[in-house]
């Protein structure tokens, strides 16, 4: 068995490049038709950051048992370039992922001009279903806060969190609670969320119990410490918490999950960082993947907003769960990033496509 899993995780990449230059025809492929069969419900987004094949294989070499992302069939790949630069950053990536459209770098969900984006987590809500955002980082960081803020400054922490009032999101649960709670304007906005009706947490095991109405969970001060530093099950537990109560709905949801600190970890040239992230993102990637096999009305999508470290796999030993790797940068590169989905519609996400056509599928799919 061991032999068998070797096998099929070597073949990975040069799996998914042949299936994917087969049936792609070009980047405006997000009209796929969806007519006569079925939509999902639900959708689940779980996006790894920094997160590209190199370090997909690392978490699969230094796993002792198959990782979940073996068990995709629908598999693609998306270009990651931004408005203003070959390179994306997280914030123009997530932009392009939360909304359809290309921005500049450093910004989130406007225009380079200044222009409001609609994002999908907005669309979901105009639309009667519920929504939900989970991160290992502060919650304002550039993604998660890329599908429910706007802000010329990635950085301005202070109008992304007022941001947040804003909405009727259900649930999210991350770090950050300081720019809420402590803030140096004295802006109260813990009680102005409960005057909202939300449920506000700091301790993980209550988080955890809450199955039921508006959530707002706050796992660290500022950003949640490595997975190696203590860390723990926060993220497969917050995403299974997150599940719990947005399945309460009756009309769908829409759920954004990320993995923050695979990028970290890319970004400080540390495999062992790199591993320990991707095996967590991978416990997480576990409970959606349950969710949606138990509930048919589910699409799970998990893909990345971009690689860091320009990491190269340099040796290892997979019997022993060894895996050896060298950098080419300390930031992030202009590599494709892979596209796992599985559910109503999964097979919309084969081939090779840009970021802003994940957005599309997703709305088409939704029938927005």
């Amino acid at each position: 068995m061991k032999q068998m899993r070797v096998i099929t995780a070597s073949l990975l990449v040069f799996g998914v490049l042949a299936f994917s230059c087969n049936t792609s025809t070009s980047q405006s492929n997000h009209t796929e038709q969806t007519q006569d069969k079925p939509r999902p419900d639900n959708i689940i987004l779980m996006i790894g950051d920094g997160m590209g094949v190199s370090q997909i294989y690392a978490g699969m070499t230094a796993s002792e048992k198959p990782l979940v992302f073996e068990q995709f069939r629908d598999i693609g790949f998306q270009t990651t370039f931004s408005k203003s630069d070959y390179i994306t950053d997280s914030g123009a990536s997530g932009t392009a992922l939360a909304t359809g459209q290309k921005t500049a770098n450093g910004h989130i969900s406007i225009t380079p001009q200044g222009d409001t984006l609609t994002t999908i987590l907005e669309l979901a809500e105009k639309n009667g279903l519920s929504t939900g955002l989970v991160s290992t980082s502060s919650i304002l960081h550039a993604t998660p806060a890329s599908f429910i803020a706007h802000n010329k400054n990635r950085h301005d922490y202070a109008s992304l969190a007022r941001d947040f009032l804003k909405t009727d999101v259900d649930v999210f649960i991350g770090g950050g609670y300081d720019h809420f709670g402590n803030r140096e304007d004295g802006l109260d906005l813990i009680s102005r969320l409960q005057e909202k009706g939300y449920q506000v947490e700091r301790d993980m095991k209550k988080i955890r119990s809450v199955t039921q109405g508006k959530l707002a969970g706050f796992t660290a001060d500022g950003h949640n410490p490595k997975y190696s530093e203590g860390r723990g099950d926060m993220l497969p537990n917050a995403t299974q918490t997150a599940l719990n109560v947005l399945g309460n709905g009756s009309k769908g949801f829409f759920l954004m999950v990320e993995s923050s600190q695979i990028d970290w970890g890319g970004h400080d040239n540390s495999t062992e960082y790199i591993v320990n992230e991707m095996l967590d993102f991978n416990r997480a990637v576990e409970k959606a993947m349950q969710y949606a096999r138990d509930h048919e009305n589910t699409l799970l999508i998990v893909t990345a907003d971009h690689e860091t470290g320009g990491m190269a796999l340099t040796g290892g030993d997979v019997e022993k769960n060894q895996v050896e790797a060298s950098y080419g940068t300390g930031g992030h590169t202009g590599v494709m990033v892979p596209v796992f989905a599985i559910g109503p519609g999964s097979e919309n996400f084969q081939g090779i496509y840009d970021n802003t056509d994940v957005f599309k599928k997703i709305k088409n799919l939704y029938g927005f």
